[in-house]
Formats: C-alpha cells, structure tokens, sequence
C-alpha cells in the first residue's frame, strides 16, 4: 500500500468505499431507546439486542425499538464499542448527499456571529465549522483556518461517505484548500489509501497556515500539528487574558503554540513565560509572537521560553523563588470517561498546588480541564481544596466554558471549563 500523500482532487476518491446501499437493521434495547430519543448520539454495542446482518465502517444503520418502530439511523461501526454514531432521531429520512450538505449548512450557519466579525482589531477567520456530536455529525470535525479546511475524522466510519463532506464544503465555503487528518481510531482501522495530512482540495502546504484571531496573526501546521494545528476552544479565554494583562508578569503552563502568552503580550505585559514539553510547538509559539511584533504590547514584552515537563519545571521554579502576577495553566485532558475523573481532579489539585507557589498574593490563576466529565463545578472545587492547602485562599472571579463555534448538543458534550480566581 502506497505512502504517498494523494493531492489530486480526482484521484483520492477512487480509494473510497462506496457508500453501502443495502441498510442494516439495528434493535436496540428499551433504555437505549430512551437515550436515544433525549438526545444521546451513540448506541453502543452493548444495547443491541439483534443486527439483521454484517456491515462495515459507514454502512448506514436503522435502529428500531422492540416493537420495530423507527428510532434512528446512523453509522454503523461494527467492531467499535459506539456500535452506531446516530446522525437523525425521530420520523425517518434518507442519509444521502443532500441530507449532509443540509447539515453541514447547517452547523456552518451556527457561527455566522464570527464569520461575520471583521473589525479591525477584532477579525477571526479561523474557527469550529463542525463539532462533531454537536453538531450532529458523530466523529467528524471540522476547522476552518482563512481559507484552509482542516476535516478531521475519528472514526473510519466516515470514509464511505468523505466526498459528500468535501462537496458540501467546497461548495458553501469555496476553500482554497482542504487537508484530512485522522483521530487515533480513524487511522487505525483505515483501509483505503489515505494518510493523515493527505490535501484533498487545492495544493498541499508548505508551510504552516496563517491566520488572525481577533486581530492577532497566528499560523496552524494543518498538516502535523496537534489536533487541527491550533487550539481554537481557547480563544475567548485567551481573550480574557489579554484584558487582564496589563503591567503584569505571565506564567504560561502547557503553553503549546502560544496563544495565551501572546494574547497577554498584546495586553500589555511585562513578561511571558512559556513551558512546554514540545520544542516544535515552542517554536511555533516564537513564530506567533514574532507575526504580531508591529504591536507595541509584544515588541516590549520580555519572552522566556522552557522546553520540559511541566510538574518538573514548576517545582524548579518554585525552588528558585520565582514568582508571577498570573499562572496559567491549560493541560491536556486527563480523563476520557467517567473511570478517569477522580484520577483528573487529582492532578488538577496537584497542579494548583504549584501554580499557588509561584502566584504573588494577589495574583490570578487561570486554569481549565478538557476532561471528558469533569465539570467546572468539579474543577473550582479541586482548585479550592489545593488552594488551602496551602495555607492560601482563593477568590472565584470566573468560570466559563465552550465558545460560540463548540456548542454542546447534549448530555457529556461539555469538555471544556475554565476558572479565573484570585489567590491571596
């Protein structure tokens, strides 16, 4: 099987399966079927009760209740524990073309508030176009930076059914061009010839992909990046930040690409102070810093950059005496479930605990989870106990949680929360 990336617009889409015609009849179990018709997108294997025959990824499954009534139709993915990814709950439709263009205009539609936010210093043109279960479309993502598409797929489910995604899109957002990456399982269990970071639209890459964010040049590597190339769910956050700044000396934790660090040198501070374990995505984030060197605000602050683990540095940081008007921090998820949670929250407390040590009195914590889970409530709760701990106390001044373009669109669809608290 070939290595090559597949560029040519035409080609890609003779190494797809072709959408199943013949429809697989799923009989889920009654509490199935309740979840299914409050609003939950999955049915998991363990709540069929029969599947009329085998199928493969994408093949489009009807499920039906004990009395062979129409309850949903979906994705089938028969060696997944999500048996099926339900994409329509309620009188049945056809799950064709037109039916995902509808869709997909849709979710497009849902983030006309930011398309259309072109003011001078406040211009966005990279966002969520499609999220997911969210939106209604189980396993596919969607990023949009400037012209640039980046579709993201999580499950090989929606191979059979690309070229309808791609059709949609070329034609609603007329992209310059269209990169795929694969989740995890995605490229696991694919078998046709596409890789992730295959172009699929346009001329592939050179080089990272620029973009603005309220007003702010940025660039994304769209095509080995982490996720898409950029953590879009930050930006309002970022921007709470940004106001926040001025006068004020930065502690940027799991800094990555750099986004909170120059979001609070255009607020006027001091100096930044980035930590990471990645060199690329450091390296990435002097790339930012340096795009946005015309403003005032980032051509004076003072940058420091610290490639290493992040408990490891905070505690040398610690050891050092060094202190910080504001820490952030902004890790990678901890828990994907509910087993993973109290597991979560224990390194969340851990990381409050050294954040706390480099805080001046007085000073802001900024510090969010992307766990599956676990809510804010959870979070503030976490944070507050490691706060006294410490023999500090802590003062909420914020929390928050998705933004505009990753809307939640169901029970567990919440990821992301954020606490903004004083430490004394």
């Amino acid at each position: 099987m070939t290595t090559e990336p597949i560029t040519d617009h035409a080609d890609w889409r003779t190494h797809l399966p072709e959408p199943a015609t013949r429809r697989i009849a799923v009989r889920a179990t009654p509490d199935a079927v309740r979840q299914l018709r409050a609003g939950s997108p999955w049915l998991y294997d363990g709540s069929t009760v029969s599947v009329s025959h085998d199928g493969a990824p994408g093949d489009l499954a009807v499920v039906f209740d004990d009395r062979r009534r129409f309850v949903a139709v979906g994705l089938f993915d028969p060696t997944s524990p999500i048996r099926v990814k339900v994409l329509h709950v309620g009188e049945p439709v056809t799950i064709d073309g037109a039916w995902f263009a509808t869709a997909i205009r849709s979710a497009v539609s849902r983030r006309d508030g930011l398309a259309n936010d072109s003011g001078p210093d406040t211009v966005t043109d990279a966002y969520r176009c499609v999220h997911g279960e969210n939106d209604g479309l189980p396993g596919l993502i969607v990023d949009r930076y400037a012209r640039t598409l980046v579709v993201k797929l999580y499950t090989p489910a929606w191979f059979p059914h690309l070229a309808s995604v791609v059709d949609a899109l070329t034609s609603l957002l007329e992209p310059q061009r269209i990169v795929l990456r694969l989740g995890r399982d995605a490229a696991a269990r694919n078998t046709t010839m596409l890789r992730d970071g295959d172009t699929l639209v346009g001329t592939p890459p050179t080089r990272p992909v620029r973009f603005r964010e309220r007003g702010l040049n940025m660039e994304a590597d769209v095509v080995h990046g982490q996720k898409t190339g950029h953590f879009l769910d930050q930006r309002d956050n970022r921007a709470l930040v940004r106001g926040a700044a001025a006068g004020k000396s930065v502690l940027d934790v799991f800094a990555s690409t750099g986004g909170f660090s120059l979001y609070a040198a255009a607020g006027g501070a001091t100096s930044v102070h980035l930590v990471d374990q990645s060199a690329p995505a450091l390296d990435a984030a002097r790339r930012n810093l340096e795009l946005n060197r015309h403003l005032a605000g980032v051509r004076e602050c003072a940058v420091r950059i610290t490639v290493g683990d992040a408990f490891e540095v905070m505690a040398e940081l610690a050891r050092q005496d060094e202190r910080y008007d504001i820490v952030i921090v902004d890790p990678p998820s901890f828990a994907h479930d509910a087993a993973g949670v109290d597991r979560a929250l224990r390194a969340y407390g851990r990381l409050t605990r050294n954040a706390v040590e480099l805080l001046r009195p007085g000073g802001m914590l900024v510090q969010s989870s992307c766990s599956s889970r676990v809510t804010v409530d959870a979070l503030h709760d976490a944070m507050a106990a490691a706060v006294r701990r410490s023999g500090r106390t802590l003062r909420e001044v914020r929390r928050t949680g998705h933004a505009l373009d990753h809307p939640v669109g169901f029970d567990y669809g919440a990821y992301l929360c954020a606490v903004f608290a004083e430490i004394r």
